[in-house]
């Protein structure tokens, strides 16, 4: 089915426009960024276990990548820097790649039950440190490399999406039988022959079991 979208701004004259219909930022949103690492950031990385990475090749092409871990698996190296470690994964790399020709990055850190997110966007740098890289060890095993993230704007992000979503309530999340099957999912797209989606299920569950490092 086709169909015809009607109103898309594509002009700078149309999004003067349209940001006078949204109006001004406060000055609390102005002044909120700042381009250091400082004491609140650490301790909100401190004690985040997830991110998401924000990632876009040299032609515009764009990515976002969870990232996850134990509270304090980023490390905040000073007030410029942090370390994410390359967990296993599905061995795509399309961050690293990306990165590779084009630095520039967005990482949202998340904290379970808060609704403000921390925003931190910068130049990122593909590292093999082998003193970044033990720190980073889980039951004696080391990252093969990891991402280094100079930040250049920091800031919070108000809590309104969390609130509308209600994302932290669990009372509002649907019930467990009725979630998207990732098996059915994957099975249907990858659309190999003779991979049944209770393989996809067996293949999915042993790396959660046995390849999480």
């Amino acid at each position: 089915m086709s169909m015809k979208w009607q109103k898309i701004i594509d002009t700078e004259e149309e999004f003067e426009k349209l940001r006078s219909l949204c109006g001004t930022p406060s000055i609390r949103a102005e002044n909120k960024v700042i381009s250091y690492l400082d004491q609140h950031c650490r301790e909100f990385i401190g004690i985040s276990p997830f991110l998401t990475l924000a990632t876009c090749d040299s032609e515009g092409r764009s990515d976002v990548s969870p990232r996850g871990d134990v509270p304090g698996f980023v490390t905040v190296l000073d007030e410029h820097h942090l370390f994410i470690p390359e967990r296993l994964g599905n061995k795509r790399m399309d961050s690293a790649q990306n990165i590779l020709t084009n630095p520039g990055v967005g990482l949202l850190f998340m904290i379970p039950g808060l609704g403000e997110t921390l925003r931190v966007n910068g130049k990122a740098f593909i590292c093999r440190d082998k003193e970044l890289l033990e720190l980073s060890a889980v039951n004696g095993k080391l990252p093969l490399f990891g991402i280094v993230v100079k930040a250049e704007e920091c800031y919070l992000h108000c809590a309104k999406a969390f609130i509308r979503s209600r994302l932290w309530c669990p009372e509002s999340w649907e019930p467990k039988e009725s979630l998207p099957s990732a098996a059915k999912m994957m099975a249907a797209h990858m659309n190999i022959p003779n991979m049944s989606t209770e393989q996809v299920e067996e293949g999915l569950q042993e790396g959660y079991r046995d390849r999480l490092y």
